[in-house]
């Protein structure tokens, strides 16, 4: 194995053993369920927003080391992001686990998400890497259904 997937390999099982933002978040304004019936991986992601930022996103679940990881690397990179900056990343991490995307091309707006471009490599595991980003703009959306709070 080379250094470079020996590293990617570490940061994955790291996210996975010490999951950030691994919680629930009870005023949140969006929250999605998401599922994967192929190897029983389930999530739940909760979404604050401040007007177009992210202000706070968490996520609870269970799921192999590939989602919860995934999961953990994408709360911390989107916190602070504008919905506009969120679905920039969301597109590039879609090409990205589809291996439509040269990682170090876009390594600056990747960041530590380029760990997952060799998912790429095996196309079953596509849905592990991206189920939470699917609950994610599941939760951002559910978030511009909520009622505006009455003064």
């Amino acid at each position: 194995m080379s250094d470079l997937a020996q590293l990617y390999q570490s940061v994955i099982l790291d996210h996975n053993r010490n999951p950030r933002n691994f919680r629930s978040l009870d005023e949140a304004d969006g929250q999605a369920d998401g599922y994967n019936p192929f190897c029983g991986d389930k999530i739940t992601v909760w979404v604050k927003l401040d007007g177009d930022q992210v202000a706070d996103v968490c996520f609870k679940g269970e799921g192999c080391a590939l989602s919860k990881a995934s999961a953990s690397l994408m709360t911390t990179a989107i916190k602070g992001k504008s919905r506009a900056e969120v679905e920039q990343l969301n597109s590039l991490f879609h090409q990205l686990v589809m291996g439509e995307l040269d990682p170090e091309a876009s390594r600056e707006a990747l960041g530590k998400l380029k760990v997952f471009s060799g998912v790429a490599e095996f196309p079953s595991r596509v849905k592990c890497a991206s189920m939470a980003w699917h609950a994610l703009q599941s939760a951002i959306k559910a978030s511009d259904k909520q009622p505006d709070p009455q003064p």
